[in-house]
């Protein structure tokens, strides 16, 4: 009893250490010591999307913050945010950092520290395979009920559009998956989104969807921190790097998305 009472003593005195030296890494560094909070809105599968269960949260984004985390010494927390409010989140610092297919901008970047790229990405058109309507450029949306969602490149994209003179009908929605569910009910003519969700969503088997068009990868998402942790950003940095040196992100690439969408970010 005496052995086993000094064995349980000392893994207790272990485990105090470790997170009191985890706490002590992160101190002044993130929201909560020894935890580092990731803003996400969950609902942009293959980025960030909840499993079958409703509860775990899963995607490109999820395991790379766990990566990044495990880098730092830290574990970690993922805050579900909608993305009408992510940007405040950080700011008000509800987090540390957001995780969630943040398109680098140069707006975003006066507003907000950003780590460096880690994938590149793309705009595409989805259609349903047995639709007559398959527009092979994006000049060719004209006069169509076009779906994206709110407040993403998708959307900004589109507005180019109509600055261009291309008419279309926009059908906007709070989640991505929205789009594809009212394709599906014969809503709207066709979807516009990042490259990343459509590959994800022609690769269910038996999918009914597919790309008729995709552009050049022409954006990057980066990693979005408060405007001045500087030294919040540097730590993230140096996590990526060692995670892009050690085959992880590349990876992580193949087993989500099928092909490499990291290397053309750096």
């Amino acid at each position: 009893m005496k052995r086993t009472a000094l064995i349980v003593l000392a893994a207790f005195t272990a485990c105090t250490f470790l997170l009191s030296g985890c706490a002590k890494k992160s101190e002044g560094l993130t929201v909560k010591p020894g935890v580092l909070m990731v803003g996400m809105e969950i609902g942009y599968p293959p980025m960030e999307y909840y499993d079958d269960d409703g509860v775990t949260p899963i995607g490109f984004d999820v395991s790379m913050g766990k990566a990044i985390a495990e880098k730092m010494g830290l574990s970690v927390e993922f805050v579900d945010t909608a993305w009408d409010g992510i940007f405040a989140g950080v700011e008000t610092s509800r987090y540390d950092c957001i995780m969630s297919s943040v398109t680098v901008t140069p707006e975003r970047q006066r507003a907000h520290n950003f780590s460096k790229p880690y994938i590149g990405n793309a705009m595409a058109i989805v259609s349903l395979k047995n639709s007559s309507i398959k527009p092979r450029s994006p000049q060719e949306l004209a006069g169509l009920g076009v779906a994206y969602q709110a407040e993403t490149t998708a959307k900004f994209f589109m507005a180019k559009l109509v600055e261009e003179g291309i008419r279309y009908t926009p059908f906007e929605y709070d989640k991505v998956m929205s789009c594809f569910d009212e394709i599906l009910l014969g809503r709207v003519d066709v979807i516009v989104t990042d490259s990343l969700v459509a590959v994800d969503y022609i690769a269910i088997p038996n999918s009914p969807y597919e790309i008729v068009w995709q552009g050049e990868a022409d954006e990057v998402f980066g990693i979005c921190i408060k405007r001045g942790n500087d030294a919040l950003t540097e730590a993230i940095d140096k996590a990526l790097d060692e995670l892009f040196a050690d085959g992880t992100m590349h990876r992580l690439s193949q087993e989500i998305f099928n092909v490499d969408m990291v290397s053309s970010a750096r």
